[in-house]
């Protein structure tokens, strides 16, 4: 049991459970919590399900919410805004995660004074994922760390545990699986403290299916990771570009300047015009990104005001 106090009271520690069509295995999930968490809140939200998902999670006791809304992120923004606790735990309602691991998590976040604990997934690439997806976790964190920073070596993971500060300053702007790249990206723009814990990832049970759809879902990503790097670092995002734009038209350039050197003429007015064109581009791009940039800080200033007037 951990050991933690919240103005001389225990804590109010909220079980948040996202789930869509997960009836054969959601009550094992809810009394897993209940045994590892006994004086924690359970919420499962059923996300449109057509089996009984609901029923299930009723007879385990769990309180159950439906969100009409489809996608795990609009799930996530519902059960941000309605719940009110001090700790939050998210995981997935699959079973796929190991209820008792929960209470070092909450334990960990206590007391090193953190926002945010990941359980990081221990045997991701050999246990419930296909050969495919483990190697696409492996690109979208490397994409990751180098776009947003190094602090997540598993930012796909579903098993979280938050602050009530983390989570109501949490804006949720993403719908679908791409939610748990948002929450990390939120994380790492307000520098806030974070820590991961491995846990251990099993299988699925016999005749649960995945929700995850490889192509779509990790092209959502992968738009995501550019949207968030574009609404974060403008001034990279638009100088990448404005260098890109730069190169071509220096490329295009260089032939008809040698030419005008040694002849006097331009022949090729068509190519020049192209270069020119390019080169304006660029300029706008150079001077949008450095003008997104100062909105980019006044952005994340007020964000961080708004984290900082939350109650811990």
């Amino acid at each position: 049991m951990y050991q933690i106090t919240v103005e001389n009271r225990p804590p109010e520690v909220a079980v948040l459970l996202p789930c869509y069509n997960e009836g054969l295995v959601i009550r094992s999930v809810v009394e897993a919590f209940r045994q590892s968490l006994p004086h924690a809140s359970i919420y499962v939200y059923d996300n449109r399900s057509s089996d009984n998902t609901s029923e299930e999670a009723l007879k385990a006791g769990a309180l159950v919410r439906r969100e009409m809304w489809p996608g795990k992120g609009n799930v996530v923004r519902r059960m941000f805004s309605d719940i009110d606790a001090d700790i939050y735990i998210m995981a997935d309602g699959d079973g796929t995660y190991d209820s008792t691991v929960a209470p070092a998590m909450i334990q960990k976040l206590i007391d090193e004074h953190l926002d945010m604990v990941v359980g990081t997934r221990a045997g991701i690439y050999d246990n419930a994922h296909r050969r495919g997806h483990g190697l696409g976790n492996k690109i979208f964190n490397f994409v990751y760390k180098n776009l947003f920073g190094s602090l997540f070596t598993d930012i796909f993971s579903g098993y979280r545990v938050f602050s009530r500060r983390y989570v109501k300053s949490f804006p949720a702007i993403s719908t679908g699986f791409e939610i748990e790249t948002e929450m990390s990206v939120h994380a790492s723009q307000l520098k806030l403290p974070i820590a991961e814990l491995p846990t251990k990832y099993g299988k699925r049970v016999e005749g649960s299916v995945s929700k995850l759809r490889t192509i779509n879902d990790s092209i959502r990503i992968l738009f995501t990771f550019l949207i968030l790097f574009k609404e974060i670092r403008p001034a990279r995002f638009f100088g990448l570009i404005a260098v890109v734009l730069g190169s071509v038209a220096v490329g295009l350039s260089v032939p008809l300047l040698l030419t005008y050197l040694e002849t006097g003429l331009v022949p090729r007015f068509p190519t020049a015009i192209l270069a020119t064109g390019l080169v304006l581009l660029a300029a706008i791009s150079l001077v949008s990104g450095l003008i997104l940039d100062s909105v980019a800080r006044s952005r994340l200033e007020q964000k961080r005001m708004w984290y900082m007037s939350v109650k811990h």
